[in-house]
């Protein structure tokens, strides 16, 4: 049974939390503030963390960074705060997604299982299907379902390597830029639009309308299987 540790300090959030995943199979642990999230966190080994960035004790961020310090638990952000830049330094803290109120127990649900799906980047994952393609991720080969290989160029390999090493989790512009491109040109978003455009056109059905290479915009992009 999956684990997952709810922070927020509204407590009719909490009980509706609670009750709602309790009722969908999953073990449940609530915290009212960050030092009792960082606390559970430490002694109760959650699988997942539902975090609210406006905590009366701690700010949220600053609780991703205590727990990245020593934690690679998949981290949800809850908040009331809708701006891209809120979102982005989350993103950037270490938070694998971010849902903004008001919600729908359903789009949460289905967030949680995205981010459980996850596969770290270290782990071994022989191939991932995108569209219709066979990517190989140990061969470093795209193969089409008719047998044809399609050739990625490098730069495009290291964006679609990334991305599918971690289906469903938001991966910030600034993220990307700076692991495929390096770190002075995390400014450079154009970069990105025009690679992913490529990429799409190669393995997605209908480039125009993607259903795996997705853009959160001005936020960054999500490999959805």
């Amino acid at each position: 049974m999956t684990r997952v540790l709810v922070v927020d300090d509204e407590p009719q959030i909490l009980r509706a939390l609670r009750i709602n995943l309790r009722a969908r199979d999953y073990e449940v642990e609530t915290a009212a503030d960050g030092t009792e999230a960082l606390r559970k966190a430490g002694s109760r080994s959650p699988d997942l963390i539902v975090l609210d960035l406006g905590l009366p004790d701690i700010e949220g961020l600053d609780v991703i960074h205590g727990l990245r310090g020593w934690t690679s638990t998949p981290i949800i952000v809850l908040s009331g705060r809708a701006g891209s830049r809120d979102k982005v330094e989350a993103l950037e803290a270490g938070a694998d997604d971010y849902v903004t109120k008001p919600f729908t127990i359903e789009e949460l649900v289905a967030r949680i299982r995205a981010v459980s799906r996850r596969v770290g980047p270290g782990e071994s994952v022989p191939s991932v299907a995108v569209g219709g393609n066979t990517v190989d991720l140990a061969g470093r080969t795209v193969t089409a379902a008719d047998g044809t290989a399609l050739r990625l160029t490098p730069t495009e390999w290291h964006l679609l390597e990334i991305l599918v090493r971690n289906p469903g989790r938001l991966i910030s512009q600034r993220q990307l830029l700076a692991e495929v491109w390096g770190p002075h040109y995390t400014s450079e978003t154009h970069y990105l639009r025009q690679y992913m455009a490529q990429l799409r056109r190669k393995l997605e059905p209908d480039h125009t309308h993607p259903r795996h290479l997705l853009t959160e915009p001005g936020m960054g992009y999500r490999f959805q299987p």
